[in-house]
């Protein structure tokens, strides 16, 4: 891509970065955030947990170039929705900032090009099957011929080793297997995975903070590091206070809905016209939300979460009785205003309009199509570059 004042077009892809009339003010600096600048990152990744670890990487300044087999990664075709000229909206989701060279790691010459890029590389991120670089003769050891002080990392389903070391799985299966998917949905109903992608984008956020903090390492001791991330592991880790709260007392937890198993009230409410969350997750936000709804005589009658909870089902009847009676937004207005954790249940369409979305920049423009924007923010501006076509820097890169 041609940076500089007024760069608008993007080599290779033969179109405009974004029509002048319409965006003639935008400036593309030369870089990107500089958190991550002059770290050089060989992304072997495909589908959605890699990408996405190697994604928030690029976000933050590394270069990132994506190696793809001549066919491309998958989710080039993953679909609909697609955009006019048949690019998919999923692939561009997860890999903006990013460059593209295709290589056939199972042809010498090719692989022989990798290793040459890997001794220019900080690290090589893969997400396939254990076995898979082996065959390719792309081991850790293998890699580290080419830069000895090379971090490598390799995000798999169930990591390289135990009895489950060799099974496929995609992340509903890991959300099932890790006990997530027992525990969500409505008490009585049938099991329910999350709505996003959690054990891919978890395994994606936990490669990305071990690749950081590898890199640390390997600055202050010279020394090289593997790592084996297993997206099963990164779901069971996820269990946090709940898979505690079973190893503490042997009670096989259950789905509570929206709701929480040690505090009242915690949940989705329905009003008038949708939903609303209230999150009295300590005491003294309990009587400004009696004081609200007016019903005083129930912060008098359950004032400890310890009574509340041994009374739930009476406690989130009244609640529900009364938050039935008003509008969401004119619930939202009150409780705030009395600074009670709340907030709208809203659809993806209002999130995006929301106003602090849009203050925080977490809606952005690659030029091309509209993005989810970075959450890391730093003193940089974020510059977001569109996911690259299929080998569209096989020149830059390859020579």
């Amino acid at each position: 891509m041609k940076t500089g004042r007024w760069a608008t077009w993007i080599e290779g892809l033969g179109g405009w970065l974004w029509p002048p009339a319409e965006r003639p003010d935008r400036y593309i600096p030369e870089t990107l955030s500089n958190t991550l600048k002059g770290i050089r990152i060989l992304d072997l990744t495909r589908m959605l947990a890699g990408p996405y670890a190697t994604m928030l990487l690029a976000d933050m300044g590394a270069e990132v170039i994506k190696i793809e087999e001549p066919e491309g990664d998958p989710i080039r075709a993953m679909g609909p929705p697609f955009e006019p000229d048949g690019f998919s909206a999923y692939f561009a989701a997860v890999n903006r900032n990013k460059k593209s060279v295709v290589l056939d790691l199972k042809q010498t010459d090719d692989r022989e090009r990798f290793l040459d890029l890997a001794a220019t590389a900080d690290a090589v991120i893969d997400n396939f099957r254990f076995g898979v670089m082996q065959r390719l003769r792309l081991t850790p050891s293998d890699l580290r011929e080419a830069r000895a002080d090379l971090v490598t990392c390799s995000l798999s389903a169930f990591g390289e080793d135990g009895p489950y070391r060799d099974l496929p799985a995609f992340d509903l299966v890991l959300q099932a297997m890790a006990g997530g998917m027992s525990i969500t949905g409505e008490p009585g109903g049938r099991p329910m995975r999350a709505g996003i992608p959690i054990g891919d984008l978890a395994g994606g956020l936990f490669a990305a903070l071990g690749v950081c903090a590898a890199l640390l390492r390997r600055e202050r001791t010279g020394q090289a590091e593997h790592l084996d991330l297993s997206l099963f592991d990164c779901q069971v880790s996820l269990l946090t206070y709940v898979g505690q709260y079973h190893l503490t007392d042997g009670r096989v937890p259950e789905p509570i809905g929206s709701g929480h198993q040690s505090v009242v009230p915690y949940q989705a409410f329905p009003t008038a016209d949708g939903h609303l969350v209230v999150a009295v997750f300590v005491e003294r936000f309990w009587p400004p939300l009696c004081r609200v709804l007016g019903l005083p005589e129930l912060a008098g009658r359950y004032p400890s979460n310890a009574s509340r909870v041994a009374a739930r089902a009476e406690v989130v009847a009244a609640l529900e009785q009364r938050l039935r009676q008003r509008k969401t937004e004119e619930w939202s207005h009150l409780l705030r205003a009395a600074g009670v954790p709340s907030g709208p249940v809203n659809t993806v369409d209002r999130v995006f309009r929301d106003p602090q979305v849009l203050h925080r920049q977490m809606v952005v423009s690659d030029g091309r199509r509209q993005l989810i924007g970075n959450p890391i923010k730093t003193a940089e501006p974020d510059t977001f570059i569109p996911a690259p076509a299929l080998g569209q820097h096989n020149s830059e890169i390859l020579g």
